[in-house]
């Protein structure tokens, strides 16, 4: 516990694997001004984002439950709040909040919450989507401001249930990390993929939201018309093994690639030529972000967030997710022309540069946790 007079913010988070909203929390951790603001972190599994953080000296805890609303630990997590002078709340993502929002009620302290892509979405069970829809309007209603991480999540908010407001704060980069113009390792040579292949990069988890498998039968297809072509998969999730299984039926065990979650992101974007996010939905995806900065031409579908920073054809080519197993497979050869991926891959890095800095990200929620404080000290 610290003796400074320093804001003690407990930023919390469902997890400690690598994903869109961990990556969020690091960059803010690592940009929020030190002289001004303590932060501390509670994730609710271990993983490589405590042991980074650890390493960056941030006080960081885990009390252990993959379960959104798990009664069991909310006394828990009170106790640990009070036992570290913690002045403000900050719950990124819905299971954080779920099980930090009672302790902050009691305890009277002020609460933030960042909604990093909704849990509620239309190709859920109606039952299912029904009670995410009421969880999130309890746990929205209970925070003291809401943070959309873009507008068309918002948006995606205000439809579904009344009276919600928040304030848009989108994801930022560290554009100095993810310069196309550094040098980086020869990820290619380490893989023993050819210099003279189309290489196709996805990096995420390998979750259902995401759609892997979906992305390895669309390679499948294009692969057949186009033998040069080569996929990495970056990641770990619950849909690995199947992944894995899949390449081996398929026949394309020799052209997809597979890596664990690396810390050296901007190196394997650097080997990439094309970067394909097929998600089902999305907040505001940061490896997105991360891929447009190191100016790659992007496939992405036509969902919250994603559609929000890619313009078609302008800078990275949009699908409907209902038509991907028609024409992904044909986007993915098509951007195997070099003058096509210069063209959106420079336009994709321009938006970047322009708009999604990591710490005009942190001042804009520094604004926020000021203001909120304030409110509360009258």
């Amino acid at each position: 516990m610290s003796h400074s007079n320093k804001i003690r913010i407990l930023e919390t988070i469902r997890q400690g694997q690598i994903g869109g909203g961990e990556s969020h929390l690091l960059s803010l951790v690592e940009n929020l001004d030190k002289d001004r603001y303590e932060p501390v972190v509670l994730s609710f599994t271990d993983g490589p984002m405590v042991d980074r953080l650890k390493e960056m000296g941030i006080q960081t805890e885990v009390i252990y439950t993959e379960k959104p609303f798990d009664i069991s630990k909310w006394k828990r997590v009170k106790a640990f709040i009070e036992a570290n002078n913690i002045q403000l709340v900050h719950a990124h993502g819905t299971r954080a909040n779920s099980n930090v929002f009672w302790a902050t009620k009691k305890l009277k302290l002020p609460l933030v919450y960042t909604i990093h892509g909704w849990s509620f979405h239309d190709d859920q069970n109606p039952l299912i989507k029904k009670v995410r829809v009421m969880g999130e309007q309890l746990l929205t209603n209970k925070s003291d401001i809401n943070i959309s991480v873009s507008a068309s999540n918002q948006q995606s908010g205000k439809k579904t249930f009344k009276g919600f407001e928040s304030v848009v704060v989108n994801n930022g980069i560290n554009q100095h990390k993810f310069d196309p113009a550094r040098s980086f390792k020869d990820v290619r040579s380490e893989l023993n993929i050819p210099k003279d292949v189309t290489l196709v990069l996805f990096v995420a988890r390998f979750i259902h939201q995401k759609q892997p498998l979906k992305l390895i039968n669309a390679f499948a297809n294009a692969v057949k018309q186009l033998p040069s072509l080569r996929l990495l998969m970056v990641g770990d999730g619950d849909q690995k093994a199947e992944a894995l299984e899949m390449v081996k039926q398929l026949g394309i065990a020799d052209q997809v690639i597979f890596a664990p979650f690396r810390q050296d992101v901007p190196d394997v974007l650097a080997a990439a030529d094309v970067f394909v996010l097929p998600s089902l939905w999305e907040g505001l995806p940061i490896g997105l972000l991360e891929a447009m900065a190191m100016g790659k031409a992007i496939i992405g579908t036509q969902v919250d967030g994603t559609s929000e920073v890619i313009q078609h054809n302008a800078n990275g080519l949009l699908l409907p997710v209902e038509t991907l197993d028609n024409t992904l497979p044909q986007t993915i050869i098509q951007l195997t022309d070099p003058a096509l991926r210069e063209r959106l891959g420079k336009a994709a890095r321009a938006t970047i540069s322009s708009t999604y800095s990591a710490a005009m990200m942190t001042r804009q929620i520094e604004g926020l946790y000021e203001g909120l404080l304030k409110k509360y000290r009258r």
